[in-house]
């Protein structure tokens, strides 16, 4: 059935101990992305309390994640809990040493991630696409591997930062490069140093994943939040997966999430039981690991 009306009301109505009903998708309704009250107010008319265990979307200030709220008593679900106590509770006072292994394309989404992590971590390990903003802040070519111009200055000030609080800061010290981001290229594993121009990076090399894994060692607890390369491409998937064995391997605290890391833990063929929390949340996850308040976590009456 639809999210409301006279159909739903009426098999709410019948429904019997243990019964559950899955309504439509609320955002084929546009009041739920505008957090409309009225319509907040006729979804908390089908219940008598209001369970929110949709981590995933606990960043939007929607009317099913915060609107809702606002008419019925309101709690976090098992999973929204569990979500809580390890991005934020372990993050916020973690087992040392505690080591952040960060890729993913971009410095820029990341920023907010080391801004809060810079005086808790031990560690910052930095692979896929956003290590080579950081090699070219420091002098490197990188030939076309991708790099945000705009974002060099401020690389520098992160690195420089987290040096002079002792954090040691690992950067990638080999490549898979290729010309084209296509299966069937042709590759070759260069140091960083020696990226030619028409080439790019599209993975760690090998001895970056020896490094990285040593570097992992002697970790007591590891956030993992983005991948090494262009995982779903075979040729430049290996720095990842073998990434995700040595966190699976590490006698620590393992925290997987965002950005398609669950994703290249599952491709890798690595068991879940192996990762000790892996995390729904994509924008929702850096967001917590940003220290922000999520609007679907901060409107609820009870989020233990």
């Amino acid at each position: 059935p639809d999210c409301m009306g006279p159909e739903v009301e009426e098999a709410v109505k019948n429904m019997k101990e243990g019964d559950i009903i899955l309504l439509e998708n609320l955002r084929f309704h546009p009041e739920e992305e505008k957090n409309d009250e009225a319509f907040s107010k006729k979804l908390a008319g089908l219940a008598d309390y209001y369970i929110n265990d949709a981590f995933g979307a606990a960043h939007r200030s929607h009317a099913s994640t915060v609107g809702i709220t606002k008419f019925l008593p309101s709690a976090a679900g098992f999973l929204l809990r569990k979500e809580i106590e390890y991005l934020q509770g372990v993050v916020n006072s973690p087992v040392r040493p505690f080591v952040a292994l960060l890729g993913g394309a971009k410095v820029s989404g990341k920023i907010g991630v080391l801004g809060n992590l810079e005086s808790k971590v031990d560690k910052v390990i930095i692979g896929g696409g956003m290590a080579y903003t950081f090699l070219k802040a420091m002098g490197y070519g990188v030939g076309d591997s991708l790099v945000e111009d705009e974002m060099l200055d401020l690389a520098n000030k992160i690195k420089e930062k987290l040096t002079a609080k002792g954090v040691k800061f690992y950067l990638p010290v080999d490549s898979v490069i290729a010309q084209s981001v296509e299966p069937g290229a042709e590759t070759k594993i260069v140091p960083v140093q020696e990226i030619p121009k028409g080439w790019r990076a599209l993975d760690i090399g090998p001895a970056s994943v020896r490094l990285f894994s040593e570097a992992l060692g002697n970790a007591k607890t590891i956030l993992w939040n983005g991948p090494m390369g262009v995982f779903e491409i075979d040729a430049f998937s290996r720095g990842t997966f073998a990434l995700a064995r040595s966190v699976a391997d590490a006698y620590a605290l393992t925290i997987v999430g965002g950005g398609d890391t669950d994703l290249a833990v599952s491709k890798a063929g690595v068991s879940p039981e192996s990762i000790s929390f892996i995390s729904t949340g994509g924008g929702a996850a850096l967001q917590l690991l940003e220290g922000k308040d999520l609007p679907g976590i901060a409107a609820l009456t009870d989020k233990t």
